[in-house]
């Protein structure tokens, strides 16, 4: 349940931290991560490159682009999945039994640690070609400015109706929004999740838009949702590379607060299971 606004926290710390870095060495300690490539040649490749230009993102993708002397130039794309995340350490702390993979660096024998709770989290190697023919189809409201009448296009250019949730949570059409985020968005927006996308007047159309946006940001702003695990739900794991936890769970209106009372209606915010997966609204306020 990691979404795009904590990949984008995690991208700005990082690209505040790497570049100019240089890579010494790159340790595996499973080989689940690198799917694409061995251990070997990934060490091969990264080691002695440098980190150039940005830290980029495409959807839940973080892009660090290496120069390496002598060698074409190339991209570590890295992927958290649903539980891992990035650790600065220094080389003498000891590893955590979660550690996946060690990228350490020449300066200060400092560490960058990709530690994975759930076992989806891996590294690729990629060249320029390769990216630009990858390109995701959905957009990136982190990224894209976007009128609501753009948006409102968009709807209506689905092959097919869909319930609000099952579009906001399809990478077809919106990148980096699952369930956690979907839910927020759509209380702000005042819509149910179960309400079709061909159903929406124009100012249903105008408030979701306006509150993908807004919500997006402002997890950014807090710099992402730490969730813990409890009652048989699962957690994120997710720190920012530094170790410190996100705070937007702090400001979440409805996600995984059935019974309290809604901050709109103040009547009990309510569950429902919706394609396997917990969803939570306010009965009164979300039409």
């Amino acid at each position: 349940m990691i979404e795009s606004p904590e990949v984008e926290a995690v991208r700005r710390e990082l690209e505040r931290d790497v570049i100019g870095r240089r890579v010494k060495a790159v340790r595996f300690l499973s080989e689940k991560v690198c799917t694409e490539h061995t251990a070997e040649e990934v060490n091969e490749r990264l080691q002695g490159a440098k980190v150039t230009g940005e830290v980029a993102r495409r959807g839940l993708e973080l892009l660090l682009s290496l120069d390496k002397p002598g060698a074409v130039p190339e991209i570590a794309a890295i992927v958290l999945g649903t539980g891992g995340h990035l650790r600065r350490h220094p080389a003498k702390d000891p590893l955590d039994p979660n550690t996946r993979a060690v990228i350490a660096f020449t300066q200060h024998r400092q560490e960058m640690r990709l530690l994975d709770f759930k076992e989806g989290a891996r590294i690729r190697l990629l060249r320029a070609e390769d990216l630009a023919a990858q390109v995701p189809k959905g957009i990136d409201p982190l990224q894209t400015a976007l009128s609501w009448t753009d948006f409102s296009s968009l709807l209506l250019s689905l092959p097919e109706p869909a319930h609000l949730k099952e579009f906001l949570t399809s990478d077809s059409a919106i990148l980096g929004v699952g369930h956690m985020y979907a839910d927020e968005i759509l209380f702000n927006a005042g819509l149910r999740y179960d309400r079709m996308t061909d159903s929406l007047g124009r100012q249903e159309v105008r408030r979701l838009w306006r509150a993908v946006v807004e919500v997006l940001h402002d997890a950014v702003k807090y710099r992402g949702s730490t969730i813990d695990e409890e009652s048989g739900l699962p957690g994120n794991h997710y720190v920012l590379p530094f170790g410190d936890p996100g705070q937007y769970q702090n400001h979440h209106n409805v996600y995984r607060r059935h019974g309290q009372l809604s901050p709109r209606s103040r009547r009990p915010i309510v569950r429902v299971k919706y394609r396997g997966r917990w969803t939570y609204y306010c009965e009164q306020s979300q039409v």
